[in-house]
């Protein structure tokens, strides 16, 4: 327990330390918000502010639920990790505190964006609301923290993971209605949207924060809360099963590829791993 709790303890230290970043993770989701929220008007979304906002929260809460890898890669090389991993705790622990830091700091970030939200013009009908939408955010930085700790095990250099991590990040939230909504898209893109964790993640978290549980499915559907895939639908609860489905196959992929680890061959030079 020590050992998750001193690696969440420093990671959360250096989420605060590194004023820069979280100053820029808090200035681009607003940038977007203004680049976007056009192309959510119509008759159907009453706030497209807010629609669109939802959107940019968990994809803001995917993409640093994903930094871990990055993290994991400075702390091999710089040798903590190392230390870490060569005294008596089990591999599974650091695993844990690890994914467990990420999640908190993914929270916190999409925590501060909703605050940041209710300046312009968010608002909750009901108290119980913002309990759903805080449970939501911590699901969705776990889950996706396991995939962020995944790819940090098979990576063998930092510039590497820059180049998995964009191949990861863009395709994941422009193919989930996060920024641009689904039926905009191609035939082609929008069967493949189908397979992506977060289309599903994006529909369950927008449908807790905007309060449209109680609507009838044809409005949910055009919303694009609900997804009609031949006649079977599936709705925003069966997302978040889904969710949790994908969230128990990151977790074991997680820990079970960083136990089975060699991280000496990770460096920051790229040519160092051949």
């Amino acid at each position: 327990m020590r050992t998750i709790s001193a690696l969440w303890l420093r990671n959360i230290r250096g989420f605060v330390r590194d004023r820069v970043k979280l100053v820029t993770s808090l200035v681009i989701p607003f940038f977007f918000l203004y680049v976007f929220s056009s192309i959510f008007k119509n008759d159907q979304v009453e706030d497209p502010i807010a629609f669109l906002l939802a959107g940019i929260i968990v994809a803001t809460v995917f993409q640093t639920s994903l930094n871990i890898a990055t993290s994991t890669i400075d702390d091999t090389v710089s040798g903590f990790m190392k230390e870490i991993l060569v005294s008596p705790t089990s591999r599974f622990k650091v695993a844990l505190g690890q994914m467990l830091s990420a999640a908190t700091i993914s929270t916190a970030q999409g925590i501060l964006i909703l605050i940041i939200g209710f300046f312009t013009g968010l608002r909750f009908t009901n108290w119980e609301t913002i309990i759903y939408v805080l449970f939501a955010l911590m699901m969705v930085g776990l889950v996706f923290s396991g995939l962020g700790l995944f790819l940090a095990s098979k990576v063998k250099s930092a510039s590497t993971f820059q180049v998995v991590q964009q191949a990861v990040v863009l395709p994941f939230t422009f193919l989930s209605g996060a920024y641009i909504p689904i039926d905009f898209l191609p035939k082609v893109l929008k069967f493949v949207s189908y397979f992506n964790p977060m289309t599903y993640t994006t529909a369950f978290f927008r449908t807790i924060m905007l309060e449209k549980g109680g609507l009838p499915q044809e409005d949910l559907l055009k919303l694009g809360l609900v997804f009609d895939l031949n006649g079977f639908i599936i709705t925003p609860w069966m997302s978040g099963g889904i969710i949790a489905i994908f969230g128990a196959l990151f977790l074991y992929l997680a820990t079970n590829s960083f136990v089975r680890a060699d991280f000496n061959k990770i460096s920051r030079n790229p040519l160092a791993s051949k």
